[in-house]
C-alpha cells in the first residue's frame, strides 16, 4: 500500500476533526451567527474503529470569540464534564446540552447552537414555524422539531435531557424563545444546515414584513422536492465546506494552529 492509499490514522481523523470545528467557527462568526462569546459547537470525537458513542466531544472554549478559534484550542471532555485535553473551561450551558444531547443521539456527531437572527426571530413567536414554501426551506422538510417550552438557562443536565428528548429523531431543533440546534455525522452536513436554514428562516421574515400572503406548494411537488433534496444536500453540503475550507486556507490559515 503506497502513502497516498493509507487510511487516515485516529490522531488525524481527530486532528481534521478539530480543523473543520474551527473553519465552522470562524465562519459563522463572519456570517454574523455569532452572539458574543455565547453559544457553542461541539464534536463527538470518533473511537479507534470509527464509531460513536458520544462520551468525549470537542466544543469551543468558555470565554473565546468564534473569530479567534483555533483547532488546537478546542477543548475536549467527557460527559462529566472532566477537560482531558486543552487549558480552558467549558461554559456550564455548553456542558449541560451539548453533552446530553451527544450521549442520547451518538447520530448527532456534530451539534451546532447559535442564536442566528433571522432562525432565532421565527422561535420569537406563538406557534413560529418554518413554513415549506420555500426552495431553501424545503431542505428541512419533516427535519425539524419544535420545542415550545422556554425553560430558561440550562444550567442542570436536566435541561440537556429534555432538549434530547424534544428531539425527537429530527436533526434540528428549534427552541422557543431561544435559538436553533442543529446536528449532523459531520461538520460539513451540519454547518451546511445551519446556513441554509438561515437563509429560508431570513426570506420568510422578509416576506410576511411585507404584510402579503405566502405563495403555497403544492403536496405533489412537495413530495418531490424532499426526495430530491435527500441525494443533493450531501453534495451540496461538501462542496459548500470545501469552499469554506478553502477561502479561509487563504485569508485566515492560523485556524489550523
Amino acid at each position: 500500500m503506497n502513502e497516498m492509499s493509507k487510511p487516515a490514522s485516529h490522531a488525524d481523523t481527530v486532528q481534521q476533526l478539530r480543523v473543520d470545528l474551527a473553519c465552522a467557527l470562524r465562519w459563522a462568526a463572519r456570517m454574523g451567527m455569532n452572539e458574543g462569546v455565547d453559544n457553542h459547537f461541539s464534536a463527538a470525537v470518533p473511537e479507534p474503529d470509527g464509531s460513536i458513542k458520544g462520551d468525549k466531544f470537542l466544543i469551543n472554549p468558555f470565554g473565546w470569540h468564534w473569530s479567534e478559534i483555533t483547532a488546537s484550542s478546542l477543548v475536549l471532555c467527557d460527559v462529566d464534564g472532566t477537560v482531558l485535553e486543552g487549558s480552558e473551561t467549558v461554559e456550564a450551558t455548553a456542558f449541560c446540552i451539548h453533552s446530553r444531547i451527544h450521549i442520547n443521539h451518538p447520530n448527532a456527531a456534530v451539534v451546532l447552537h447559535t442564536h442566528q437572527p433571522y432562525a432565532t426571530a421565527l422561535t420569537l413567536l406563538e406557534g413560529g414555524r418554518l413554513e415549506m414554501v420555500e426552495q431553501n426551506a424545503l431542505m428541512f422538510d419533516d427535519r425539524i422539531a419544535y420545542d415550545d417550552d422556554y425553560e430558561g438557562l440550562a444550567l442542570a443536565t436536566e435541561e440537556g435531557d429534555r432538549m434530547a428528548a424534544q428531539m425527537d429523531g429530527k436533526p434540528i431543533l428549534m427552541l422557543a424563545s431561544h435559538g436553533v440546534m442543529v446536528s449532523g455525522p459531520t461538520v460539513a452536513d451540519a454547518f451546511n444546515d445551519l446556513y441554509y436554514l438561515e437563509r429560508a428562516c431570513m426570506f420568510q421574515v422578509h416576506a410576511k414584513s411585507t404584510g402579503g400572503t405566502l405563495r403555497r406548494i403544492g403536496d405533489n411537488v412537495r413530495a418531490r422536492v424532499k426526495g430530491q433534496m435527500e441525494t443533493e444536500r450531501k453534495a451540496v453540503a461538501d462542496r459548500h465546506f470545501t469552499a469554506l475550507r478553502r477561502m479561509l486556507d487563504r485569508e485566515e490559515p492560523g485556524y489550523r494552529a
